[in-house]
């Protein structure tokens, strides 16, 4: 037998179709539900469906006036606050097209998104880094934009354009990645699929509101349903999250597993009585940690595995748990193959994950490269770029990736942009970044270079602060006579690792 997953397609996406109008869908059905609770260590602030609604749907008007039409690009520079998804859900509601980016971003990484996006307007908290643009709306206009009418809905072709995020790719130059209005539609996949999530449920996601992970799973998948999201307040210590999962009765908890090993540096018993299970994403959860994590709370624990191209697609789940060392298998209604360069491999066998290109989840194009996106396709899969392979019954086991990228505390990060921003650098001859474990089940950011001299760890660290994003950073920076090369003179970033372990002896 091959290795492909296809248990039939989802239902087809309802047209005329708007993104934010499916995820408010039930604001009028239950208008005084809490939708959103920002918890606090003393208390939380709340929303309910009615007040997110207005919030979001007077934001659209505001936007509008402020001159922006639909179809125009509006690049987010808002920090981890409730802003951000209004803003968000406000401009897709009426055709604009958002693009959100981490805060932590630099001002010459923001000048490159403006110059390849050309966006109409940059929706802008001043206390966030960005380069110059002609029309910047900041945060205390948007705010003022809540208490004005409910601007209409704009329904259409659920294949048009809603939103764009950027990626780091395989060439180092961060994608940015089209989606359509669709790919809310197809998130509901993921509900049965990984969440086992509910209209009772309460589901904490600890990441900022400003990440795509949050977004989708801590805050509009809940609110499609019609449940309530908890987010911690930003600045919250992870020691504390147990402590506010178990006041504000958290039935669902979501995170990286980065807060996971965080929470499980405690002493004792981790009490959490409301607590049906969490999920994880973000980077490849390790067995150990999620045995961890299964003994000391009594619950369990669903990894699933995506990229901003697709969001997640492969999954365990309360129905379906992950065999093994398994990630788990494809949601229903998707159809997955494991490919080699003729096509889907025996079971059993090595090779390159790849999803179908009828997936309503899966991006429109690659806006600044829309042949690299051709490039990604074999026939009618989409390569992913990780190998994996698939057992008889559909359970896939994550192998690593096939492009080299990295991962450091969730986020993907290509070494060549990292590798790219450091070569810069005065008295750097030649540089190579790699993702390197400095204990168990905790990697960072390493940078290898070649160059007359050891230079001042200090001023380097400086010198990325300036112009990486935090989570794109270098932690450790090592001096070596030469980089491992291969027959053809290459970098090998796969032997880098090794040089650290020797110098850290």
């Amino acid at each position: 037998m091959l290795s492909v997953f296809d248990q039939g397609p989802p239902p087809a996406c309802p047209t005329p179709f708007n993104m934010a109008a499916h995820v408010l869908r039930r604001a009028n059905q239950n208008p005084d539900k809490t939708a959103l609770s920002v918890l606090r260590s003393d208390g939380a602030d709340d929303w309910s469906y009615r007040d997110l609604q207005s919030a979001i749907l007077g934001t659209a008007t505001g936007l509008l006036q402020a001159g922006l039409k639909p179809g125009d690009i509006a690049l987010m520079r808002l920090g981890n606050t409730v802003d951000f998804p209004i803003a968000y859900l406000g401009a897709i509601s009426v055709g604009i097209v958002p693009v959100p980016t981490s805060s932590q971003l630099t001002e010459p990484e923001t000048a490159r998104m403006i110059d390849e996006l050309k966006p109409a307007a940059v929706l802008r908290d001043p206390t966030v880094a960005c380069a110059a643009h002609p029309l910047q709306i900041e945060l205390a206009e948007l705010t003022r934009m809540r208490d004005l009418p409910p601007a209409e809905v704009q329904l259409g072709d659920p294949n048009r354009l809603a939103y764009v995020v950027y990626t780091s790719g395989t060439s180092g130059k961060p994608r940015a990645v089209a989606h359509a209005h669709r790919a809310i539609w197809a998130r509901q996949m993921m509900v049965d699929g990984w969440y086992g999530l509910q209209e009772t449920d309460r589901l904490c996601h600890a990441g900022a509101f400003n990440w795509t992970y949050t977004l989708g799973t801590g805050l509009m998948d809940p609110w499609t349903i019609g449940a309530t999201a908890l987010i911690p307040e930003p600045g919250t210590d992870p020691n504390g999250l147990p402590a506010l999962l178990r006041r504000h009765g958290a039935t669902i908890f979501a995170a990286a597993p980065g807060v996971f090993r965080k929470i499980l540096k405690t002493t004792g018993d981790i009490d959490l009585p409301d607590l049906r299970h969490s999920l994880c994403a973000g980077e490849k959860l390790s067995r150990h940690l999620h045995t961890q994590w299964a003994e000391r709370t009594g619950t369990e624990l669903y990894e699933a595995y995506g990229m901003s191209e697709c969001s997640t697609f492969i999954s365990s789940s309360p129905a379906h748990p992950a065999r093994g060392e398994a990630l788990g298998q494809p949601q229903p209604g998707r159809r997955v193959a494991i490919l080699g360069q003729d096509g889907p491999v025996p079971q059993g066998q090595e090779g390159t994950i790849a999803i179908h290109r009828s997936d309503p989840g899966l991006m429109l194009t690659y806006l600044n490269a829309p042949d690299e996106a051709k490039a990604r396709m074999q026939g009618d899969w989409f390569l992913t770029g990780d190998q994996g392979a698939m057992a008889v019954d559909g359970q896939i086991t994550y192998l690593g990736r096939d492009d080299e990228m990295m991962n450091a505390g969730g986020y993907r990060v290509s070494p060549v942009e990292v590798e790219a921003a450091l070569s810069r650098y005065p008295g750097i001859s030649q540089v190579g970044a790699a993702a390197v474990e400095v204990k168990q089940d905790t990697f960072v950011i390493a940078a290898f270079y070649t160059g007359p001299e050891k230079l001042d760890e200090a001023t380097l660290q400086s010198y990325v602060e300036a112009n990486l994003a935090r989570y794109k950073q270098p932690r450790a920076f090592i001096h070596l006579p030469e980089l491992p090369t291969g027959g053809n003179g290459k970098l090998l970033r796969r032997a880098l690792p090794a040089y650290f372990k020797a110098t850290n002896k």
